[in-house]
This record gives C-alpha cells, sequence and structure tokens, in this order.
C-alpha cells in the first residue's frame, strides 16, 4: 500500500475509525466527520503543494485536473478497489484548493438493514409519477434511494436508467434492468441525459439533483408522461419542496408548474439524521403520500394544508417528522437534547430534554 495515493491512506485511516467524510483544507490538519462531528485525524498541517500533490494524484482521466483547474469546482467518483467509492468534491476556498470526500458504501444496504418506514415498499411498485426523497446535505438521501432502487431490481422486472453526477451507488442487474449514466461522462448535462432517457423506453429515471429549471421542468415532463421518476432536493419537508419546485419557475409559468407537479406528484419523503446512543446516526422520516386532496391543495397553493393531509392519513403511512423523532426517541436510540434539536415543534420535547438534564446534573452531584 505504500505506493498508493496518499489521499487513500487517508481514507483508509478515516473508515478505520467510522468516519463518513475527509475535509481537507490548506493550513488546516486532515479532518474527518465521525459520528456527525468533525475531527482532526492527523497533527501535520496540509500545504499548498502537499494539496495541489494529493488531489491531482487521484483526479483522473488527466482532463479532468485541467477542468477544475479552470473551473475551480469538480465532482467525481473516486474507488479504492476492494474497500469502498467515494464521492469527491475539489472547490476552491480562501486559501486555495479544497477537498471533501464522502464514503459511499460498496455495499448497497436494503430497507431492512437501514430500519426504512414500510411504506418505502408500496412507494417503490408505483408505474408513475414524482417521488420525491428530500433532505440537507449528508442526509443519507443517496443511500435511501439506493436502497429503493436495490429492492424494485429485487422485486420487479423494469428498465430503470439513473443519471448522476457522479455515479454513486453501482447496482448489479437482477429482475431489473439498471443503466448508469454520469453527467460530465456519459453526458454533458442533466436535462440533455433527460431528454436521452426519454427516448429509451425507460420505466424508472432517478435523477440525482433537481436543481437546475431545466431538470425540473424535463422530471415532471418525465413523470406526467407515465414514467416513475425518483428525485432529490435539498428541502427539509413537504410544504418547502412543492414551494421549491414551484418557485425555481418564473412568475409567468407558476400556474401551470402546478398544475403539473398537482397531477404527477405521488410521494415526498424527507429525511434527517439524529445522532444515536452511544454512536452512529438514525434517520427519521417525513412521509407525504398522494390522496384525495392533494392534488387540490397543490393547484390552489394551500400549501399549509399538508400537515391536515399528513395528520388524516397516519394510517396509510404518512407520518410528520416530529412523530418520527418521537418513536425513535422512545426506543432510547437518541436523547432528547438531539430530539428536542431536530424537532420542529420544539415544545414538544423541551419537558423531556429538561428530565434528561435533571438526571444527567443529579448523577454528577451523586459521584
Amino acid at each position: 500500500m505504500a505506493d498508493e495515493p496518499i489521499i487513500n491512506q487517508y481514507l483508509r485511516y478515516m473508515l478505520e475509525k467510522g468516519g463518513s467524510d475527509l475535509h481537507l483544507s490548506i493550513n488546516n490538519p486532515v479532518k474527518s466527520r465521525i459520528h456527525g462531528n468533525i475531527v482532526p485525524i492527523t497533527d501535520d498541517i496540509i500545504t499548498p503543494e502537499f494539496m495541489h500533490a494529493m488531489l491531482q494524484e487521484i483526479c483522473l482521466p488527466a482532463y479532468r485536473w485541467d477542468q477544475f483547474l479552470e473551473k475551480h469546482d469538480l465532482d467525481f467518483a473516486h474507488e479504492i478497489p476492494g474497500l469502498a467509492r467515494f464521492r469527491c468534491n475539489y472547490l476552491y476556498n480562501y486559501n486555495g484548493m479544497s477537498a471533501v470526500l464522502r464514503q459511499i458504501p460498496s455495499k448497497i444496504l436494503t430497507l431492512e438493514e437501514l430500519k426504512l418506514p414500510e411504506v418505502l415498499k408500496e412507494i417503490c411498485a408505483y408505474r408513475s409519477g414524482l417521488v420525491l426523497v428530500t433532505g440537507p446535505t449528508g442526509s443519507g438521501k443517496s443511500t435511501t434511494l439506493a436502497a429503493m432502487i436495490d429492492y424494485i431490481n429485487d422485486t420487479y422486472s423494469r428498465h430503470i436508467i439513473t443519471i448522476e453526477d457522479p455515479i454513486e451507488f453501482v447496482h448489479q442487474n437482477k429482475k431489473s434492468t439498471i443503466v448508469h449514466r454520469e453527467v460530465g461522462i456519459h453526458s454533458h448535462s442533466f436535462p440533455r441525459a433527460l431528454r436521452g432517457a426519454m427516448r429509451s423506453d425507460p420505466d424508472i429515471v432517478l435523477i440525482g439533483e433537481m436543481r437546475e429549471l431545466d431538470t425540473i421542468r424535463l422530471g415532471l415532463t418525465c413523470a406526467a408522461s407515465g414514467m416513475l421518476v425518483f428525485g432529490t432536493l435539498h428541502t427539509n419537508n413537504a410544504p418547502k419542496t412543492i414551494d421549491r419546485i414551484i418557485d425555481a419557475f418564473p412568475a409567468n409559468e407558476q400556474a401551470q408548474i402546478r398544475t403539473m407537479l398537482a397531477e404527477c406528484l405521488q410521494a415526498i419523503v424527507s429525511q434527517l439524521l439524529c445522532r444515536k446512543v452511544p454512536k452512529g446516526r438514525v434517520a427519521v422520516h417525513e412521509i407525504l403520500l398522494w390522496s384525495d386532496g392533494l392534488p387540490n391543495t397543490i393547484r390552489k397553493g394551500q400549501i399549509a394544508n399538508i400537515r391536515s393531509i399528513i395528520e388524516g392519513n397516519k394510517g396509510r403511512g404518512m407520518q410528520s417528522m416530529d412523530e418520527s423523532i418521537q418513536e425513535i426517541l422512545d426506543k432510547g436510540w437518541i436523547t432528547a437534547e438531539e430530539a428536542y434539536m431536530k424537532a420542529s415543534d420544539k415544545k414538544r420535547f423541551a419537558e423531556a430534554m429538561e428530565a434528561e438534564e435533571n438526571a444527567r446534573l443529579a448523577a454528577e452531584a451523586g459521584k
């Protein structure tokens, strides 16, 4: 291993410590996110020359390094064979070159292994429409989507096209046929890859990022034309997700987009990660499914009614984020303080957090 890239040595050490992300910045030590906290994993300070050498060493093919130097931003995948894949983001900051490398688990975990809600299997059976998995950066959206695609692959015969930048989880064909396309290598952009997908007879299209206006528009078009479209957004709940999609369009198009979204939206799964006791992390979810009242609510812009739809359909598998947080708190998987920090309704968890703090103080006083 002495001849392997320098970054690989740091990545191996990070994985041994249970880390998920490697953070590299000039004038700082090498750091890693371990169980949610970013901590130094070396004492050595990264110099500009060392950073340049580390980053260029794994940036293949060579033309991609030229792209990074020109655009000051680059996303690609890096693999340590037999160990793990990593999503690499190269960028520039105040001090110069910088990078974050996130582990993509080599094994695709199942819905059961991730302890994801059972209703996600029902969503996997849909034949058309738009399904959005949302949450902040690092909340496990890609992992959840990979588990859903894996379940479909195990259960149904579908033609699945994934469009990502970069490709993260690599699926082997089982019952389904899966085609992976990477933006920047297999297509110039998400919109162009989507237009190609529409002509390739897919049953399911997975869009790695729905950020650009044209990508959102084409995703809605695919969903409205009979495909099942999975996409991700960096929003924390269903109301904000619907608003984000509509607000992405110019004012003169928003009424039409509202109608399209009302007709094709099938589910929004919003996800957060909580710090687990004693270590690790566990996901919590808000789940909105299609119901009789949802299209009209979207069409009329009455987004505040989404909460009532979720509350009134718990029996179908819908749930609010705070209910999901309450469930894992009751199981003892997280602390009351963590529940309070992640909750929308802080009052719901304030009493439990106060009791937890009083118990801690009493235990310390008794020592």
